[in-house]
């Protein structure tokens, strides 16, 4: 693994935004940044990052198997008690996932490690899946990056695949906060690949589904909502007015509901806890779990519900190293041990590994000067060499 800085092309930002990648620069600073590259060698990419994420992906649905027969997995995870049987009968009708991403840290050297699974609304696809493969092919002919170069990649096909697998030719509405550019760009690229598979696609913001009489939900066209994507958490859902709505309405949704047991850093610990020593994992236990003490004074606090490495601090020998603001920590944090990204050029990468109907598929990074990953971390292509 090699961080190579290299030229940018002229053209890219107009590439984008043709593209529809319209948040490649957010609040003046670069989300997209092609000035450098990471390089990764086939054997890194299968052994340790390919066939990790397919294991990794296997023990969460074997914790998710568990977690639905034995409520104090639920409440644990302060799942509310209301949406446990919702959970339940997701996952023994086995609902279709299309899509996760775990975050790994990863240096090169040693085993990959989980820091969390992003496994019900993960964003950045459209980049990892579509803007680093034009990258990737105008670079080779620009003669910016070696003849010989690949890529980890088979996002975009893959996902056309699941929605084949999924639902051809029914209709599919796509909902989010669509006033978000992200997100909205996300929705789209999205609602595209599903196009492509054939689905009969409805796009509207999460806040134009309505309630009928019979409790259906529907469309500002009065239309049934039958199957949903949403790129909106579930623990949002739970407590937002409809969710009371949700375990009488037919709608299947996309993730299903099974995925909220994932979506939460309560995992780390019960992963642990189910596999320890596993090499793929770091210990981690729930702060209120005397365990907890083996971390010593050094631990990464989480949130059990955060995103965008928000309320996360970082503990090094009892000196709080860096600290982010933010809403959440009402329900409770988990500890995790400390396992410093690695540096490159004063950057701290995070690996971003997908996965499409439970397959391996694609690789994205994130990098910022800080070692918490957040909102504002930029986007790097990768390569194969």
């Amino acid at each position: 693994m090699q961080r190579i800085a290299c030229s940018e092309r002229d053209d890219w930002q107009t590439t984008a935004e043709n593209a529809g990648f319209a948040f490649h620069t957010i609040d003046g600073e670069r989300y997209w940044d092609e000035r450098a590259y990471y390089a990764f060698t086939l054997d890194e990419i299968e052994r340790d990052i390919e066939a990790p994420t397919g294991e990794i992906d296997g023990m969460c649905l074997e914790l998710a198997g568990r977690a639905v027969k034995d409520e104090q997995y639920l409440r644990r995870l302060k799942i509310p008690q209301a949406f446990w049987d919702l959970i339940a009968a997701s996952w023994r009708r086995k609902d279709p996932s299309l899509y996760g991403r775990l975050d790994l840290k990863f240096s090169g050297s040693g085993p990959a490690k989980l820091l969390e699974y992003n496994a019900d609304t993960p964003t950045s696809i459209f980049e990892a899946a579509v803007f680093q493969w034009t990258w990737l092919e105008q670079a080779i002919e620009r003669n910016i990056i070696p003849k010989r170069a690949d890529q980890f990649n088979s996002i975009h096909d893959r996902l056309i695949e699941a929605w084949t697998t999924i639902g051809a030719n029914h209709p599919l509405h796509l909902t989010g906060l669509t006033g978000n550019a992200e997100d909205a760009g996300t929705l789209a690229y999205l609602e595209d690949t599903a196009a492509q598979a054939g689905l009969k696609t409805t796009l509207l913001d999460i806040e134009e589904i309505g309630l009928r009489n019979d409790g259906q939900f529907v469309d500002l066209d009065e239309r049934p909502i039958a199957l949903a994507f949403k790129l909106y958490p579930w623990e949002w859902m739970f407590h937002d007015a409809f969710g009371k709505n949700l375990s009488s309405a037919p709608t299947q949704w996309i993730e299903p509901p099974w995925k909220a047991i994932l979506s939460n850093k309560g995992i780390l610990p019960l992963l642990w806890e189910m596999f320890p020593g596993h090499p793929n994992l770091l210990p981690a236990y729930f702060e209120d779990d005397p365990q907890a003490a083996q971390l010593g004074s050094s631990f990464v606090r989480k949130p059990i519900y955060s995103r965008e490495g928000a309320n996360v601090e970082l503990v090094s020998a009892g000196i709080t190293l860096v600290a982010e603001q933010g809403p959440y920590g009402a329900e409770g944090f988990i500890r995790q041990a400390l396992a410093p990204l690695p540096n490159f050029s004063g950057q701290y990468p995070v690996l971003g590994s997908w996965l499409v109907d439970h397959t391996p598929c694609g690789l994205s990074i994130r990098e910022d000067e800080n070692p918490i990953t957040g909102n504002t971390s930029r986007f790097l292509p990768h390569a194969i060499l």
